[in-house]
């Protein structure tokens, strides 16, 4: 395969840093980050909190898959594996704790999002690229590793965006709304993927 074709692999323990670096650049202007974190001068350390927790969750799950040198990040949740809200992922609680009134925002927001879902789906809960990498495709390349699981599987794939520019990104990916709605002054866009 020639060097300059990105790759694609399951992440490890020992890319946490570098997904949490990832995400959170990624993630600087997102209109749903900037909602959770929204005492900016914390954002950094909660962000790296709140993204390492979702890591260390999905990573031994075998969901996270990342280009070779975690330019590009999607984490994925498997069917029926508890979403981040509710009292059957004690690490939740405790890091819900720990963010404080950020916690209580990403709760707010969670829970109307966990209701929009089917019973059983995919859920790719985080796609990032590196600031300096957008446009490369990485991103949409590393997502396609979980799409291909999950339509293997037979379940739909969903996911959701606060980003209004996100939206033709996926559509053109191949996701179609399946519903929308606001949570305070953010609009969701959510999206379902068939395979």
């Amino acid at each position: 395969m020639p060097s300059d074709v990105p790759t694609v692999r399951l992440a490890n323990l020992t890319d946490r840093e570098a997904v949490v670096e990832t995400v959170v650049a990624a993630f600087a202007d997102d209109p749903a980050f900037r909602y959770f974190f929204a005492e900016s001068y914390r954002f950094d350390e909660q962000a790296r909190l709140f993204i390492g927790y979702l890591f260390d969750k999905r990573v031994s799950l075998n969901t996270v898959w990342i280009t070779s040198g975690a330019e590009a990040v999607a984490m994925w949740s498997p069917p029926d594996e508890p979403g981040e809200t509710g009292t059957s992922d004690p690490g939740y609680d405790e890091v819900m704790d720990r963010l404080g009134a950020a916690g209580e925002r990403i709760h707010r927001y969670d829970a109307p999002v966990e209701a929009a879902l089917p019973d059983s789906y995919w859920y790719l809960g985080i796609l990032a690229t590196r600031p300096q990498h957008r446009g490369r495709r990485l991103g949409r390349i590393a997502m396609a590793a979980g799409v291909a699981v999950a339509a293997d599987s037979g379940f739909p794939a969903f996911l959701e965006t606060t980003n209004p520019a996100n939206v033709a990104v996926y559509e053109s990916a191949g996701w179609k709304v399946h519903t929308e709605f606001d949570v305070e002054l953010l609009h969701i866009w959510v999206f379902r993927h068939d395979g």
